[in-house]
């Protein structure tokens, strides 16, 4: 289900699946990078079109709502197309939805062209290219995922500030121009994608057989994870989750600004939190790789999740550009090392063959906390005069999805150690034999798991 078509190579661990990770990591960069620095034109818009944070917030929860939305959809044409068609076609929407914007004369039209556009195309290659990289690494996937997941922390790193000089030189109208321009490098991306051919090693019943990524499926086999109680409780985690996480990279640089620091302090804070989230990328991806740190991928995510809540909930009491660069170190190297292993602890859970379905699935979760929580942030600044409230609200939420995670971590050990439940296990054929038997069972008992 990683492709779909067929390529020539089984699972390499390495050699052509480097340029898939070189990919990925230039979609991150021409989509969750991209749709960081959004916030930096927000105060444009509000002196161009009259509005208040609220309204010009909703752009910011447009694109990002879309985005995750249409997860599934971009799940959908890359198992029944492949990840090749599905990502030139987002890259020629998202490109001509940021062209458009910069033509736009109201801030409705801001709406649809860089919002609703713009976040379809982002949606069509964002799934099918991170699922692309689970497809070519078995061994190394945390380190694979967290360099091509570092794409958005250096893209950030490198678009806050350049973003911030192109209007400064042809105002929003040219810095949108010449944005639309660097996202149609997503149809090079997508012609890069060589589809691959897995015959997973698996002792399976002999009507499955060895598992193919673009082999296409009935939908009762292509989502029957959902049943999967892990999987449950990874997904309720991950929509707390979402309700929280976007809103420091929307209120940031408008935070700082209200803090009195210059506008290109501001952008460069973002440009911090953006090399920071390279590294954690990075780092996390590799030691969560290490033999002595893989089984508990689980574990380093929580903690991950859990720290850029505390970093959320300090930030009201930093007042200046000295202080808020502690912030933007850590909380962008916890949101690099979460982001990173996101899809590999989704793999864990459900297994490789069902990583492109399962990640539509993970990702539409987001797409409601992340249309209503900017503008929610924005309401709230609107009615107290400040960000403390909005930062507050992003923090819980954050320590919410830490909290849930381990409540579900804890019962399933609790599970375990009375024996009444075997793990999920890690390895694809393991996780090939768990469907089996989760198939055999009862309707009632598999409700009852």
């Amino acid at each position: 289900m990683c492709a779909g078509e067929r390529g020539r190579a089984a699972a390499p661990d390495g050699g052509w699946g480097w340029v898939i990770v070189f990919c990925c990591f230039m979609v991150t960069i021409c989509t969750r990078a991209v749709t960081r620095c959004f916030s930096i034109f927000f105060v444009e818009f509000q002196d161009h079109f009259g509005a208040d944070y609220s309204a010009t917030s909703w752009i910011h929860s447009l694109v990002d709502c879309t985005t995750m939305l249409c997860a599934p959809l971009g799940s959908l044409l890359m198992n029944r197309w492949s990840c090749r068609a599905a990502v030139m076609l987002g890259g020629v929407l998202s490109s001509c939805g940021l062209l458009l914007s910069s033509f736009s004369s109201s801030l409705e039209l801001l709406y649809f062209s860089m919002g609703v556009l713009t976040g379809l195309g982002f949606a069509l290659c964002y799934t099918p290219a991170i699922a692309q990289v689970g497809c070519y690494f078995r061994q190394r996937k945390a380190l694979a995922y967290g360099v091509a997941m570092s794409g958005s922390g250096i893209g950030t790193f490198v678009l806050a500030p350049a973003v911030q000089l192109l209007i400064e030189l042809y105002s929003w109208r040219g810095a949108l121009l010449v944005l639309s321009a660097v996202v149609a490098n997503l149809c090079v991306c997508g012609a890069l994608l060589r589809p691959i051919t897995l015959q997973e090693e698996e002792e399976a019943e002999e009507d499955e057989g060895a598992e193919q990524c673009g082999e296409k499926q009935l939908c009762d086999k292509e989502y029957r994870f959902l049943l999967l109680p892990d999987f449950l409780g990874l997904a309720v985690s991950f929509l707390v989750l979402a309700s929280g996480c976007s809103l420091p990279f929307v209120y940031l640089v408008p935070y700082a600004l209200s803090a009195g620091v210059s506008h290109q302090h501001a952008a460069f804070l973002m440009s911090i939190l953006g090399v920071i989230d390279i590294v954690g990328n990075v780092t996390f991806g590799w030691l969560t790789d290490r033999r002595c740190l893989k089984p508990y991928r689980l574990a380093c995510y929580i903690f991950s999740v859990g720290m850029e809540g505390l970093c959320c909930l300090f930030t009201p009491l930093l007042r200046s550009f000295p202080l808020l660069v502690p912030f933007a170190v850590l909380y962008g190297y916890f949101d690099g090392a979460y982001v990173a292993l996101i899809p590999v602890v989704t793999s864990d859970v459900v297994g490789a063959p069902y990583l492109s379905s399962a990640l539509g699935v993970v990702y539409f979760l987001h797409a409601i906390p992340y249309l209503i929580s900017p503008p929610i942030g924005g309401w709230l600044v609107d009615i107290t005069g400040s960000y403390t409230a909005t930062f507050f609200l992003s923090g819980a939420a954050l320590l919410a999805s830490a909290v849930v995670l381990f409540t579900v971590a804890g019962i399933r050990r609790c599970r375990l150690t009375v024996g009444k439940h075997k793990p999920l296990p890690l390895s694809p054929s393991d996780q090939s034999r768990r469907f089996d038997a989760f198939n055999k069972q009862p309707a009632s008992q598999s409700v009852a798991a």
